[in-house]
C-alpha cells in the first residue's frame, strides 16, 4: 500500500516512525514529503527504501493513502496542491487541529474520501493516543488500510467530530501537562538530594504504572487513588495538600483553555473561508 506522508514534523513524523518501524509499513511503499531536506534525509537515513517527493502533487499522484501532518495555517496552500492530483479513490488523512472534514471536502470535492485524527506525541513509541473521525464517504476497506497505518503508533478510538475539541483537551495536549507533573517530581526529588536521572526514572516508571493500573483495574480511579491513601499515612498527607491547593480544579482549568483554543481556531478558520 503506497503511503505519503506531507509533513514530518514532531506528530507527522511520530505516525511515520512507527509506521515505518512496523511489520505493516514497508519502506519502498512509504513517500515524504517536507520543507525541511535535512528532516527528510534522516528519515531516509533511518529506514532505507523510503522515496522523497519533490513535490506534494508528486506525492499524491503515486499514494493511496494521504497522510497531512501539516500546522493549521499551512492547510490552505497545501490543500491547493493536494487538489491538483487528488482522485476520490484516494485516502486523505488529516490531523490539523481547527481543520474540520467539510473544510477538506469542500476543497477536494463532496466525494472525497477524508479522515480526521486527533493524535498526540506519544505515538513516537507506539504509546499515542488516537480520536478518529470518519468522514462520510469512507468504507470498511478504506479504515482497514488507515488502521494499518495507524495501529503501530497506538489506541485507536473512533469519536464523533464534534467530540475533537474535548479530545484535544484530555489526549491531544494532555501529554504537555503530564510531562508537567513528572518534571515537578524530579525537580522536588533533587532538592531532597536524588540524582536527576534517578528521579526520573522514578517519576516517569511511577506515571507508566500508574497509567496501566487505570487501563486495566475494573475500580474506579477515584478508588484506585483511595486504595493508595492509608490513614495517617505519607500518601494522604500529599493528596490532602494537592486538593488544598485546588490540584483537581487547576487540571480542569488546563484542560478547558486547550478545547476552548481549539473552538476558537476552527472558528478562525471557518472565518476565514
Amino acid at each position: 500500500m503506497k503511503t505519503g506522508f506531507i509533513g514530518i514534523g514532531n506528530m507527522g513524523g511520530a505516525i511515520l516512525d512507527s509506521y515505518a518501524s512496523s511489520p505493516a509499513g514497508a519502506a519502498d511503499e512509504i513517500r515524504i514529503c517536507d520543507l525541511n531536506a535535512e528532516a527528510c534525509q534522516a528519515k531516509m537515513t533511518a529506514f532505507p527504501g523510503i522515496v522523497p517527493a519533490d513535490t506534494i502533487g508528486e506525492l499524491v499522484d503515486s499514494s493511496e493513502v494521504i497522510v497531512a501532518g501539516v500546522k493549521p495555517q499551512g492547510m490552505d496552500s497545501v490543500m491547493e496542491e493536494i487538489a491538483g492530483k487528488y482522485r476520490p479513490d484516494k485516502i486523505i488523512i488529516s490531523m490539523a487541529a481547527g481543520i474540520t472534514i467539510g473544510y477538506i471536502t469542500e476543497r477536494l470535492g463532496s466525494d472525497a474520501r477524508v479522515v480526521r485524527i486527533m493524535p498526540n506525541t506519544p505515538a513516537k513509541v507506539g504509546e499515542g493516543m488516537i480520536a478518529l473521525c470518519r468522514g462520510d464517504n469512507i468504507t470498511e476497506e478504506d479504515m482497514e488500510k488507515v488502521e494499518r497505518v495507524l495501529a503501530p503508533a497506538g489506541i485507536i478510538q473512533t469519536v464523533g467530530e464534534e467530540q475533537i475539541d474535548c479530545v484535544i483537551g484530555v489526549s491531544g495536549s494532555s501529554p504537555a501537562y503530564t510531562y508537567m507533573y513528572i518534571e515537578g517530581l524530579v525537580d522536588a526529588a533533587v532538592k531532597n538530594g536524588m540524582d536527576a536521572g534517578q528521579a526520573r526514572v522514578f517519576a516517569a516508571q511511577s506515571v507508566l504504572g500508574a497509567a496501566k493500573m487505570v487501563l486495566e483495574s475494573r475500580e474506579s480511579i477515584r478508588q484506585l487513588r483511595i486504595n493508595v491513601c492509608s490513614p495517617g499515612g505519607t500518601t494522604i498527607e500529599a493528596v490532602n495538600k494537592l486538593l488544598e491547593n485546588g490540584f483537581m480544579d487547576k487540571i480542569g482549568e488546563g484542560f478547558q483553555a486547550a478545547v476552548d483554543r481549539s473552538i476558537e481556531m476552527t472558528k478562525e478558520k471557518d472565518g476565514k473561508n
